[in-house]
């Protein structure tokens, strides 16, 4: 085989765009076109598709915002991708990064939100002091730069803020202590709160859009009451609520995005693992499907998916075959207009294929399938996403394209606790961590050996991050199935993980378990793939990040030095990096490692 494979990574892909909240003819977008993430200026109307440089950071920078008065970029700056750190700002134009938070001590944070029309931003902090919802504008006086506006031992997330600046809307927890969430609206300037919204302990509030209209705050968001998220406006300021009128569309139903005349809002509707978008037109109460090429679109939350300029609907979209860009949508009928921002180009690639078979619980299961040319059996590898909130669509992976191209049958598997099969599905796994996932990846395997896809004798399986807890764990809890592991990003060992990860984990590592450790242990301990190493019977590989504070050094670390004290055949190789990848010459290296594992264990079969 050629090193030709090596392209699909090489091939510069724009992961996301988001615009500016005054006006949509200027936005961000992230690529890897200088082989690493980075964050770049882009103005979508003014007819040019150049991409100018913001971020030159050495580790990669992987999100980022526009300020509401559209003058800076925020990121955060964090050390060697520990996810640590603070959030500082460069200017549209390019500049030197200026920390906005020198006060702060570091934290982790995955949710920020612009104040419109100021340099002001809304973010949580999660830290030692608990999940901490900040107003911070530094051009403001100094005593008024900084206001703490929430702060909970739960987990919480800044959804938006309403246009005219005045109401913070938080996603938070603590009603549940689960992964269940309400959402409060917060008053940016006392810090009061206004408004709640909750409908009741078995359901959460998902996808939160604001209003772009000035002195409008009412907000589009979905609620699972239902048993899967459907749309509605909510008013904050009178509680008045109006659900959309989609009762003929099945599935689940978010809002993405809302139109800058106020008129239309962007839904997603996602059934069995496959996107279909539609536009709501507020004054008829009518959805319009929209025509668009299928595949995936957007990252999560609909990153990347917006109402653009000129009547287009700007869309980062992929399919199995073409690597992620971002295409222009009639607004109208969805239709592609153009390639906006492309993507390089890759070898010939296998399309991808949805199949069903049933699962640990005689459920149907959805996954993705794509097979080497020519009659199997096959050598065959099973990959399971992290998350494990988390979904495979219609996308393209590098990884699995490669694993085709060396002659594997792959296999992509939504597990039990995948999103967008319902409610009930993704909260199945809640108090029972691991046991229906390893199911599934074994009803994987007999899926692919009865269907004479696959030798018996020669799957893999791997994953990364809680993709790489369940290959872990299904080789010490269903030994004698597999040729072989390759485990990611890996959790090894819930119980000790705990006090290692960074507080943004620990309290979302709480919602799952139910509580923390000293509470919990009965569940986490059968759990961890490390209480189960000594019956592993196949090799391992591990790839690990030295700065992960998600899945951090110190469990891994234990799990290999139970391995090797049980004799078993583990390789770790650690990189001097944190959770989140984005360098794409160390992600051809990672490959590299995996393809010689699975080589060599079919060489030693074969002996």
């Amino acid at each position: 085989m050629s090193e030709a494979w090596k392209e699909r990574f090489r091939a510069h892909t724009v992961f996301w765009s988001r615009p500016s909240i005054l006006d949509r003819r200027r936005a961000i977008a992230m690529s890897d076109a200088t082989g690493l993430h980075q964050l770049y200026a882009w103005e979508p109307g003014s007819g040019e598709v150049q991409l100018r440089q913001l971020t030159h950071r050495p580790g990669g920078t992987a999100f980022g915002y526009i300020s509401g008065d559209g003058r800076h970029v925020v990121y955060l700056d964090d050390d060697a991708g520990d996810e640590l750190g603070h959030f500082v700002r460069v200017p549209y134009e390019g500049g030197e990064p200026e920390d906005i938070t020198p006060d702060l001590p570091s934290y982790a944070s995955d949710s920020l939100q612009a104040r419109r029309g100021t340099s002001g931003i809304v973010f949580t902090a999660a830290s030692a002091s608990g999940h901490e919802t900040w107003l911070v504008d530094p051009d403001a006086a100094p005593d008024e730069r900084r206001r703490l506006l929430h702060r909970t031992d739960g987990m919480a997330e800044v959804s938006g803020v309403t246009a005219d600046g005045a109401l913070a809307l938080i996603r938070t927890n603590e009603r549940t202590g689960t992964a269940r969430f309400a959402l409060i609206a917060v008053d940016t300037d006392s810090a009061e709160l206004r408004a709640e919204l909750w409908d009741g302990p078995q359901s959460s509030i998902e996808e939160v859009v604001v209003s772009p209209l000035e002195g409008d705050r009412r907000v589009a968001c979905s609620s699972d009451t239902s048993g899967a998220p459907r749309p509605f406006i909510w008013d904050p300021r009178t509680g008045e609520r109006r659900d959309l009128l989609l009762a003929a569309i099945e599935g689940e139903v978010v809002v993405w995005d809302w139109s800058p005349d106020g008129t239309e809002l962007l839904l997603c509707n996602t059934r069995d693992a496959v996107q279909t978008l539609y536009v709501y037109d507020l004054a008829s109460d009518r959805a319009r499907r929209l025509d668009h090429p299928a595949g995936t679109y957007g990252l999560w939350g609909g990153l990347g998916v917006w109402f653009g300029p000129d009547d287009e609907i700007i869309a980062q979209w992929q399919d199995s075959v073409s690597p992620r860009q971002v295409i222009a949508l009639d607004r109208l009928t969805g239709r592609r207009r153009r390639t906006v921002l492309p993507a390089g180009a890759v070898p010939a690639s296998r399309r991808w294929h949805s199949v069903s078979f049933p699962g640990e619980d005689g459920e149907p299961l959805q996954a993705w399938l794509a097979t080497p040319p020519g009659n199997g059996p096959f050598p065959a590898v099973i990959e399971t996403h992290g998350g494990p909130e988390g979904v495979t669509t219609d996308q393209f992976l590098p990884r699995g394209q490669i694993w085709t191209d060396h002659g594997f049958a792959y296999l992509s598997v939504n597990y039990h606790g995948s999103t967008t099969f319902g409610r009930a599905f993704k909260e199945s796994i809640w108090g029972r961590i691991g046991e229906l996932e390893v199911g599934d990846v074994v009803a994987a395997r007999r899926y692919l050996v009865e269907k004479g896809l696959a030798y018996e004798e020669r799957v893999f399986l791997t994953g990364w991050s809680y993709g790489g807890y369940i290959t872990l764990h299904a080789l010490g809890k269903a030994p004698g199935l597999w040729a072989g592991g390759m485990a990611g990003v890996a959790v090894a060992d819930w119980v000790t993980m705990y006090e290692e990860e960074n507080e943004l984990l620990k309290a979302y590592d709480r919602a799952l378990f139910g509580g923390p450790p000293t509470d919990t242990n009965d569940q986490r301990v059968p759990a961890s793939p490390i209480t189960h190493a000594a019956r592993v019977d196949a090799p391992v590989l591990v790839i690990q990040g030295r700065n992960d504070t998600r899945c951090p050094a110190g469990q891994l670390e234990r799990y290999e030095q139970r391995m090797h004290e049980l004799g078993k055949s583990i390789e770790v190789v650690w990189h001097d990096a944190g959770h989140i990848g984005g360098d794409v010459e160390r992600d051809i290296e990672d490959m590299g490692l995996m393809l010689a594992f699975a080589q060599r264990v079919l060489a030693g079969q074969a002996t």
